[in-house]
């Protein structure tokens, strides 16, 4: 994908405008947010624009060179190899840096786990992967904040809800979305036995208030005891909150605070991030077909990969990608590798997908 002189000046360009305006001091409120929202958008595609223009530049002027120095000539020959060797990889930078970027790619995002298959094996390792997404974010300078959590009987998490927030969350966390597998004899297990249970993983931008508006008049709230096992203060007040979105019928229970308005305020931010992803759903339907040809789809029914234990290895099955780190990965700090490698895979999809 070659980039031409007239779109590497509208960069520029456009870039030193915005650098401009912000520095005016005359933004204020929403202007002032949206010019740095796109400030910073813009920002890694100038930087990866000017340093294309500038090895260009610099080819052209060592290519006029007609020094009859025959040591002057050979050392510009010397660095038109060079930068002829190093161009090609340049603009590929530039272009992974101008592909279509997913508008939700900033936003944090609302992580939900829930075990499926396997019984309490399954909550257990539900428990696992929301340990391993907790160290994954603390590496990353991001803050995790439990919102509910249903616990099992042997302390797995039959369900449990998070919000994520910080720098890219979302664009990175969004290619965990699916069904996880994992193979190990269960600790509830005395013959031995190797056992294959599964927990899926969602993960939801998170949208601001103004993004998603909810009319009172079409959520039904009804307040109720906590009960069970499963919330961190059930207690004995009516404090339990179940929101009913009635166009969709959408349903958030939220019962983990002694505070019936925190339940409620949860709730909404829960319910807020589900109608949020399905109006999503909704505008890339015309998109589904090309969707699945990326690894991002996001469809919650794959199977997207396998830890097994008895071999410490963890096989990501849209990518192929098999790798004998097991222990690390599930610390997290192995977890960015397949992450890595998995946005790299996306990139080369849709960049081969542009050249058709």
């Amino acid at each position: 994908m070659s980039i031409s002189e007239t779109r590497l000046a509208q960069i520029a360009s456009r870039f030193a405008e915005l650098e401009a305006r912000l520095a005016s001091g005359t933004l204020e409120g929403p202007d002032f947010v949206a010019a740095s929202r796109d400030y910073a958008e813009l920002e890694p595609v100038a930087k990866a624009a000017s340093e294309v223009a500038s090895m260009r530049g610099e080819l052209a002027s060592l290519s006029a060179i007609t020094d009859p120095d025959p040591d002057m000539r050979a050392m510009a020959e010397e660095e038109i190899e060079r930068i002829r060797d190093e161009l090609p990889e340049a603009e590929h930078r530039l272009a992974i840096t101008m592909l279509p970027r997913d508008s939700a790619d900033s936003r944090p995002a609302m992580l939900e786990i829930r075990g499926g298959t396997g019984g309490d094996e399954a909550a257990l390792f539900a428990a696992d992967l929301y340990r391993m997404y907790e160290k994954y974010a603390a590496e990353q300078g991001w803050r995790i904040e439990l919102i509910s959590a249903n616990v099992s009987d042997i302390g797995g998490f039959k369900e449990v809800v998070a919000n994520i927030q910080g720098n890219g969350v979302f664009a990175k966390l969004k290619y965990e979305s699916g069904v996880h597998r994992v193979q190990r004899v269960p600790v509830t297990e005395s013959g031995g036995r190797i056992h294959t249970s599964a927990a899926t993983v969602a993960v939801l931008p998170e949208p601001d208030e103004v993004d998603v508006q909810i009319d009172d008049a079409d959520v039904k709230i009804d307040i109720y005891r906590a009960s069970g096992a499963g919330g961190q203060h059930v207690n004995t007040t009516d404090s339990a909150v179940r929101l009913t979105h009635l166009p969709t019928g959408l349903v958030v229970i939220q019962q983990d605070q002694r505070s019936q308005h925190k339940n409620k305020a949860k709730a909404m931010q829960v319910l807020r991030t589900r109608l949020y992803d399905l109006r999503r759903a909704e505008s890339q339907g015309a998109e589904a077909e090309a969707r699945k040809a990326m690894v991002g789809s996001g469809d919650r029914s794959e199977r997207i990969r396998t830890y097994n234990f008895p071999q410490g290895r963890v096989t990501d099955h849209r990518i192929n990608l098999t790798l004998h780190r097991l222990p690390e990965i599930l610390e997290g700090t192995g977890l960015g590798e397949l992450i890595d490698a998995l946005i790299a895979e996306d990139q080369a999809k849709r960049l081969a997908a542009l050249g058709e």
